[in-house]
């Protein structure tokens, strides 16, 4: 799981056509218009720190965004094989298993203004994940732990967006934006790495695992969606929510025929600071609602699945301005869902040209 974010600071807003004024008038509105875009360019410097919620790059400008993430994550899982005689005393198997996963995410983006209200983007990722599993083995009843190791590494999944501005965020409306946003199966999925058959003492397969960490999907999605920016003064309210279209695909029969993967629901919200005009601090919440992946072929009848799985972090975000088309961005995201990492640091150093 993954999550999909990329940042877009130093972004101006698109002003309004200048209509015919008097001699003095003019000058007024050209003040009145500066005050508006430097207000702009503020919220959208503090909205973005913890996501795409900026507002669109200028006409003409090229936005160069490199970036770098790692994310940890720890979980254990129990699993009992056996009876109860009475509610406190069992009989059989237990097999506890502690699996840690690191992910370290170097990604370089790009965005072009095309007109004061639409930018395009792509997003090309580069991952290298390591992943440790602790447990004993399976069905036995042995008091020693064994610790397996597996890793991947290559490109990611790439993803082309376009974001459009709906309105100018005048008489107390706030910059709506509205996205569409298109991931290619360009990394390695699930299905595309080597697996190896789990069996139970009788030589009976009981499932599946992967030698190498899959580093995509394996499978397009498409994302629309839309943000807001709201500016209060001293503080800026943002927010997102989008819909995750995942295809199905046809994986061949021994791995389930046709799969559906499941569609993603992603909202967030939060507010920002900025201390001055250079730094900002930023705080959100960002949510996804996975739906369970639908197989044609179920070949695991006992596997008992949840109809949904939600993973659900807390982020802080602070951001300096090195120069005036370079600012460097530091994300520190929380897991507070069970299938969220654990911890994620995210650095960024957008540079508009």
């Amino acid at each position: 799981m993954h999550t999909l974010k990329q940042v877009s600071l130093f972004m101006t807003l698109g002003l309004l056509p200048a209509v015919a004024l008097s001699q003095e008038e003019p000058q007024e509105t050209t003040v009145g218009e500066d005050a508006r875009r430097v207000a702009a360019e503020q919220a959208s410097d503090v909205a973005s720190i913890t996501y795409d919620r900026g507002i669109v790059t200028s006409p003409g400008r090229v936005t160069l965004e490199p970036s770098l993430s790692y994310a940890h994550s720890n979980s254990t899982v129990v699993a009992v094989e056996g009876y109860t005689v009475i509610p406190a005393l069992l009989v059989g198997l237990i097999n506890i298993s502690e699996v840690q996963r690191d992910i370290l995410t170097g990604a370089v983006s790009m965005k072009y203004g095309f007109t004061s209200r639409f930018e395009a983007g792509v997003r090309v990722p580069y991952l290298i994940i390591n992943e440790d599993l602790r447990e004993r083995e399976v069905f036995e009843g042995t008091p020693v732990d064994t610790v397996r190791e597996s890793s991947g590494e290559g490109l990611g999944d790439v993803e082309v967006s376009a974001r459009y501005q709906l309105n100018d965020g005048l008489d107390g409306w706030p910059y709506i934006i509205g996205s569409l946003r298109v991931k290619a199966p360009t990394g390695e999925g699930p299905y595309d790495v080597p697996q190896r058959i789990v069996r139970d003492s009788d030589g009976n397969p009981i499932g599946v695992e992967l030698r190498e960490r899959p580093t995509g999907s394996g499978y397009w999605a498409v994302e629309p969606g839309f943000s807001f920016i709201y500016p209060t003064d001293p503080a800026v309210l943002f927010g997102n929510l989008s819909y995750v279209w995942t295809m199905e695909e046809d994986e061949e029969p021994e791995n389930g025929g046709t799969i559906d993967p499941g569609d993603v629901i992603r909202f967030g919200f939060g507010m920002g600071f900025a201390f001055n005009e250079r730094t900002s601090f930023s705080l959100g919440y960002d949510h996804s609602i996975i739906e369970d992946a639908d197989y044609e072929v179920d070949n695991s009848l006992l596997d008992a699945r949840f109809d949904r799985v939600h993973v659900g972090s807390l982020t802080f975000g602070l951001s300096q301005r090195l120069t005036t088309d370079t600012t460097l961005s530091t994300t520190v995201s929380v897991g507070v869902t069970e299938n969220a990492p654990n911890a994620e640091i995210t650095l960024r150093l957008p540079i508009n040209l």
